[in-house]
């Protein structure tokens, strides 16, 4: 059985939804005011891996993610570049569809944007108002953090200690200094809306909880984002939400993912200290970023550095190499695949439902490629290695990478005799010392994108796409 383990109560707690076999997740989505990095990636591909897994497990999910379009910092790009909010959040997200079909996660079955949710959002902020929650004041609207008898359950901090939150503003006007805004009046030049309380805004945090409460209703079985959401922004969700509608608990399992560090700091916009995911699938295969982070569990956070990304690089190799085809015959180690195959299924599955363990499901699949590689070498074939590389294939579908052929990119299935015929022409000329020969074919095939390495075994060779054929 899949054990989630759950932020709010923290700890493992047996997968059970709300209505099954359907589950409601809903994953907060980016800030569209620059391009994304691979922080934003590192998530995106943690909770489409949690979406492909309970589909493969019989689910049936509805999958909702915001585009935040309306927000502080994206007005201030917008006034810097000299062009409207509107165009500024359309490139945005625009880009940011392209790179998520390029990193193959699946589209959400829904994208609401905060500027198109306003009659919603307005809607839940009456209702907050009239049942005591929240105040007005001077335009804007406040939500009343004393007033939700267990705030901070999510984060465990007290009421006492908590000090305002890196996006609650410190106003003299509120009643409390931790009471955070719903709606903001609107200033001189900046993007407003009517509501009952003048022009204005919606806050950050009220608009998932306006788009979670319509698009999947008052309770929800998963919600997902980043550990930096846990305070404030996912503690005040539970509270508007809750406050609002009454139904406890607002999310049955909240998942948070670990941060994606570069130099020992969390990767953000804000510190300028980042690698967007554009630059990655410039220069990489969008499924080395995959395995690049579903090789740490997600609740961890991971560090990039050259060499991390490039030890993800090499076993992703050893994963389309045990897709190659076979060659020779049957053999005694064919039947052994197949009892292997079997085998790296059900390892498989106890390790995602413990928590959706990756680290430990791609160690029992890189398990099954060593076999497959092992069998071929030996000239094995059959119907044990066809069902083991169907089993390697299909698992690591699974967890998202996108597949052609036998694995390598389609232009190198079709060019692979004539690599080899050129890497078996390029040792021959090596063995007759004829090295400038030998090394203008390097040279030549590393230009069509084909590396090759010489090893003690041999001269091996990897495909190495040019960002047109990602």
């Amino acid at each position: 059985m899949l054990h989630i383990y759950n932020t709010l109560t923290r700890q493992k707690e047996p997968f059970e939804p709300l209505d099954p076999p359907f589950v409601k997740m809903y994953v907060c989505g980016p800030t569209v005011y620059d391009s994304a990095h691979i922080g934003h990636a590192m998530s995106y591909i943690v909770f489409d891996m949690v979406r492909r897994y309970l589909e493969y497990r019989g689910y049936r999910v509805r999958h909702v993610q915001n585009f935040t379009d309306v927000e502080d910092k994206i007005i201030k790009r917008s006034q810097e570049l000299g062009i409207s909010w509107q165009e500024l959040t359309a490139r945005y997200i625009d880009e940011f569809l392209r790179q998520m079909d390029a990193l193959n996660v699946k589209r959400a079955h829904v994208y609401p944007y905060a500027s198109q949710e306003i009659p919603e959002i307005i809607r839940i902020i009456e209702g907050l108002i009239e049942k005591g929650y929240a105040y007005v004041v001077d335009g804007d609207v406040y939500f009343r953090v004393r007033a939700d008898d267990d705030y901070g359950k999510l984060s465990g901090r007290r009421l006492d200690e908590l000090q305002a939150g890196a996006r609650v503003a410190v106003d003299a006007r509120k009643e409390d200094p931790l009471d955070f805004a719903l709606w903001k009046a609107s200033k001189p030049g900046e993007p407003a809306w009517d509501s009952p309380w003048g022009p204005g805004r919606p806050g950050w945090h009220i608009e998932c909880s306006a788009m979670s409460i319509h698009y999947l209703g008052p309770q929800i079985d998963i919600h997902g984002g980043g550990a930096d959401l846990i305070f404030p922004h996912h503690e005040n969700e539970i509270a508007q939400s809750e406050s609002f509608t009454g139904c406890v608990p607002f999310v049955k399992y909240w998942m948070h993912n670990g941060l994606l560090q570069l130099g020992g700091e969390k990767m953000s916009k804000s510190l300028g200290n980042l690698v967007t995911i554009g630059e990655i699938l410039e220069r990489h295969d969008p499924n080395a970023l995959r395995l690049f982070v579903l090789s740490s569990h997600y609740r961890r956070p991971i560090t990039y550095t050259d060499e991390s990304f490039a030890a993800a690089e090499r076993g992703l190799e050893r994963f389309y190499a045990a897709l190659r085809p076979p060659r020779g015959l049957p053999g005694p180690q064919d039947e052994a695949l197949r009892r292997k195959a079997l085998e790296t299924r059900q390892a498989f599955e106890e390790a995602m439902d413990d928590d959706f363990n990756t680290a430990l499901a791609l160690g029992r699949l890189f398990d099954l490629a060593r076999a497959i590689n092992a069998a071929r070498d030996e000239s094995v074939a059959g119907p044990g290695f066809t069902e083991a590389q169907a089993t390697l294939r299909e698992l690591l579908e699974v967890l998202g990478f996108r597949l052609q052929g036998d694995g390598q990119p389609q232009r190198a299935v079709e060019a692979e005799p004539f690599i080899e015929l050129a890497v078996a022409v390029r040792s021959q000329l090596r063995a007759q010392k004829q090295w400038n020969l030998a090394d203008w074919i390097r040279d030549r095939l590393q230009e069509l994108g084909v590396e090759l390495r010489d090893t003690p075994e041999g001269t091996k060779w990897v495909w190495r796409p040019a960002s047109s054929d990602q």
